[in-house]
């Protein structure tokens, strides 16, 4: 699918106009965007969705069932978004392909993958019909118990960086699903030569050469201080697992939108660009977004929601704020800090209450009005007041990243009766998601970081009920990104970068970014209103963080299906001889 380029641009002096192209790497789809040097105009956009989207029941190769919590994915998609969207975007922008100076990418993340020494992904090799082989995307919450050991040791031993990541290290990051991998599949770890952030793999297919970024080391993979935890940790995790960081992580970092290398001749025929074009360092999609939106400065936290949300913010300080995600020096921007919260599921939680609780009447009703159901959940949801519908609900449907950092946690609604609607249970969830960044944001500042501006990319940035209701329970302004495409955007602007056409991130965003300052305010008298749901949101909130009785209940659940399905380790015969 491609969008449109308006009139071709003409140079109007001597000096050739410039393009950049932003690769962004979703959960279900991948977009390419090609974008003007000077002042960041958009001529163009092309999105190819994965074919084999998230890999959670069964595997392509084989049919090896997958077990609760499980979620991964195909590399030949992520090729197949640079074999067709960015050759579309290219073509419907109307340029000349040589006058893309750099291309950068940007992932979702921690999805990572186990490699040979080559960069060939284990799930293209004869390793196919084990599940391990593949690429874990970010939501894969499978290794909660591993990341539970990771944090019981890092505390029991002291150790200096647990306090960098809010005191948890997440199931969703490199050395939780490595050590998952390890003690569940040994013939898989022992053949993985290199455990690399797709970020970072799709630059290495770009170019023909292994980098690594800053960002996702920082953030992901427990780089603090120049340097990886210690293999004396690492060993009394597990004795095997002593050398993973420097056998399969470690690898000279790049700064963010630096020149890692050139595009190669072969990447030069799928992509329709110029061997020799400069290719950026990998990135991550939420905080590339921060230069689209021209949110760079201290204090200014950019949530980037769509599926999930990620909230980042930069501080001129070094602190430690519990549950955050991280804190890395330069980890979205040169010279500061750079913080990261987030939330696990967001829009996920919405499609949910599509799937799982609308009645026939709406779909036809919606069809009557030439509406999605979104929109007209949200219509009926906007006529009430708030506290109408006598509702508090917990947004842990995909278990809870901020503040409490536990995977295993699950949602909860009280207050449901049998006179409540569907449009009550949506608008008690969109409630939900805002009250957990209000936790989020309370945390941040609590601890020292302060946040001066509230901004929002991202698809669910159109839902005009959602921003309102964020702006009334955080009591602020919500200022909004311009660009419906915000990490390609923030890509392209660190590939402007890594070209030399701007002299760094700061100076490429002044240029390229695009912010809409306060498009919503809150109201005095819903804000009132909210706080008093918040309090009860609250006393929810910290009732269930410990776990108990979530924890049982997952803990039944997993018990019953992991008796009726295969190891993840164990292999399935493929009944076409295949890998």
């Amino acid at each position: 699918m491609t969008s449109p380029s308006p009139l071709a641009p003409t140079p109007s002096s001597a000096e050739p106009e410039r393009y950049t192209v932003g690769v962004d790497f979703g959960t279900l789809s991948g977009r390419a965007v090609v974008v003007r040097v000077r002042d960041g105009q958009e001529l163009a956009a092309a999105v190819h969705v994965y074919r084999h989207g998230v890999i959670d029941r069964y595997l392509p190769h084989g049919g090896a069932p997958l077990p609760p919590d499980w979620a991964l994915q195909h590399p030949q998609d992520w090729r197949d978004v640079l074999l067709h969207a960015v050759p579309q975007a290219v073509a419907a922008a109307g340029i000349d392909p040589a006058a893309v100076i750099g291309i950068a990418t940007d992932f979702t993340a921690c999805t990572v993958l186990p490699t040979l020494a080559d960069g060939t992904p284990l799930a293209e090799t004869g390793l196919a019909g084990r599940p391990h082989a593949w690429p874990k995307l970010w939501k894969h919450h499978s290794a909660q118990s591993h990341a539970d050991r990771i944090n019981e040791l890092a505390h029991a031993r002291g150790e200096k960086w647990i306090a960098r990541y809010g005191g948890r290290i997440s199931a969703e990051w490199q050395f939780a699903k490595a050590l998952q991998v390890l003690e569940e599949d040994p013939l898989v770890y022992d053949t993985c030569a290199r455990w690399i952030e797709a970020a970072d793999w799709i630059v290495w297919q770009l170019t023909g050469a292994e980098s690594r970024n800053a960002c996702t080391a920082g953030y992901k993979g427990i780089h603090q201080d120049g340097t990886y935890p210690s293999e004396e940790y690492l060993a009394a995790l597990n004795p095997r697992f002593a050398d993973f960081a420097r056998t399969r992580l470690a690898f000279p970092l790049s700064a963010l939108g630096s020149r890692v290398g050139s595009l190669s001749t072969e990447a030069a025929a799928w992509t329709g660009l110029r061997p020799g074009t400069a290719v950026a360092a990998g990135n991550v999609d939420a905080h590339v977004t921060a230069a689209a939106a021209r949110a760079v400065e201290d204090g200014q936290l950019l949530a980037i929601m769509g599926t999930s949300t990620c909230h980042v913010v930069n501080a001129p300080v070094l602190a430690d704020v519990p549950g955050i995600c991280g804190v890395v020096a330069g980890g979205i921007v040169e010279g500061t800090y750079g913080y990261e919260a987030g939330q696990s599921a967001v829009g996920d939680i919405f499609a949910w209450v599509l799937e799982q609780g609308v009645p026939a009447d709406y779909f036809a009703e919606a069809a009557d009005r030439g509406e999605d159901l979104h929109a007209l959940l949200t219509r009926k949801a906007a006529d009430q007041p708030v506290g109408g519908h006598g509702l508090v609900a917990l947004d842990w449907l995909n278990g809870n990243r901020s503040v409490l950092v536990d995977h295993h946690l699950s949602g909860v609604i009280v207050g449901l009766t049998l006179a409540t609607r569907p449009e009550d249970v949506y608008r008690a969830l969109l409630e939900a998601t805002a009250f957990g960044t209000r936790v989020i944001v309370e945390a941040l500042e609590s601890g020292g970081v302060p946040v001066h501006e509230f901004i929002v990319a991202g698809g669910l940035a159109k839902n005009e009920l959602l921003m309102q209701i964020y702006s009334d329970v955080l009591r602020r302004p919500v200022s909004l990104a311009a660009s419906d495409q915000g990490p390609a955007l923030g890509s392209a602007i660190h590939a402007a970068v890594a070209a030399g056409a701007h002299a760094d991130v700061r100076t490429a965003t002044a240029a390229m970014g695009r912010r809409l300052p306060a498009v919503y305010t809150p109201d005095a008298s819903r804000a009132d209103a909210y706080d008093a749901l918040f309090a009860e949101y609250r006393l929810l909130h910290d009732h269930f963080a410990v776990g108990g009785l979530l924890h049982r209940l997952r803990s039944i659940r997993d018990t019953t299906h992991t008796g009726a399905r295969k190891a993840p380790g164990e292999p399935v015969p493929d009944p076409q001889g295949t890998a």
